[in-house]
């Protein structure tokens, strides 16, 4: 038997387009539009199909828009008979997940990311705080780094996506000189990346207090599937712990590497991405190269994942 894993994106693989043509061929899809649409008092189609570069980039339109896509997408598997064992998602793709275990609705999880994005963005004074890829260094040499760019302000390891990936975030003068130091102790690269937040970082602590009054006013149902948490690589499977996830996530490190590696350790051999973009599909490859990765975004690949389930399905 395929053991089945559906993954969900975070912020940054948003782009004008995306979920437009599985939106016109599939009625469903389009309803998930339509439902944001209507409970957050915007275009929702607009924003995702026509929506410009700088539009989709604002952190209170990128949030809900990913979501809404991400979700569309998933109603359509779930039409063509694949329902995966288990589902995770980085960052924000953690909302997504929680809307495909039915644990919370996506009336409201559109909601609270459009809250979540404009939280996060106020914690922090533009300019103040940012991001930045560390590629080809271990954990351990990565942490090592940060100690000594510490007086410089806040600097913290916030994305442990794949094996030579680590995202760090702080204060930018902080960031900065990380990245300086990361650089002389042989780091392959370290680049700031182009976000208005340090995301996942203490430095939003600020949000995630504001975020759980938002959560208070919602209900959250038993998990149909369970979700594996940004927080500790673990299963949620009771869902009153479903609320401090979200709430300790905004400001604690993003545990990607080892939430792929429990989902391997717990039997799954197969992944889809589900979603716009294609970078969870390369961290799982990275992970792990024998698993089998499949992504959904648009017609072609959504084709190519059902034609590849059905197949590995027939064969085991």
């Amino acid at each position: 038997m395929v053991k089945l894993a559906c993954i969900f994106p975070g912020q940054g693989a948003q782009y004008s387009g995306m979920g437009k043509e599985i939106a016109e061929n599939y009625e469903q899809a389009m309803e998930i539009f339509e439902i944001a649409s209507q409970r957050l008092g915007i275009d929702m189609k607009k924003l995702c199909f026509e929506g410009s570069e700088e539009e989709l980039k604002k952190t209170e339109n990128t949030q809900p828009s990913i979501l809404t896509t991400s979700v569309a997408l998933f109603e359509v598997l779930k039409l063509n008979g694949i329902n995966p064992d288990v589902v995770a998602g980085l960052s924000l793709g953690e909302y997504s997940a929680l809307v495909a275990s039915n644990a919370i609705s996506f009336s409201d999880a559109v909601n609270l990311v459009k809250q979540r994005g404009k939280y996060m963005q106020e914690a922090v004074p533009a300019g103040e705080g940012t991001m930045a890829a560390v590629m080809g260094m271990e954990k351990d040499q990565v942490l090592e780094c940060l100690k000594l760019a510490s007086d410089a302000g806040v600097v913290e390891a916030v994305n442990y996506n794949c094996p030579g990936q680590i995202v760090i975030a702080g204060h930018t003068k902080a960031v900065e000189r990380a990245c300086e130091i990361l650089k002389e102790k042989g780091a392959r690269r370290a680049i700031l990346l182009p976000v208005s937040a340090p995301f996942h970082s203490s430095l939003l602590k600020p949000a995630g207090e504001k975020l759980a009054l938002e959560l208070d006013k919602i209900e959250v149902k038993d998990l149909e599937i369970p979700v594996i948490a940004n927080v500790n690589a673990q299963a949620i499977t009771d869902k009153n712990k479903v609320k401090q996830c979200l709430i300790d996530q905004v400001s604690s490190s993003v545990l990607w590497e080892d939430s792929v590696r429990y989902m391997i350790d717990m039997g799954v051999d197969t992944f889809i991405e589900v979603g716009p973009g294609k970078s969870l599909s390369a961290f799982v490859k990275k992970i792990d190269k024998n698993v089998t990765v499949f992504n959904v975004e648009d017609m072609e690949s959504l084709k190519n994942t059902i034609a590849g389930i059905k197949e590995r399905a027939s064969c085991n």
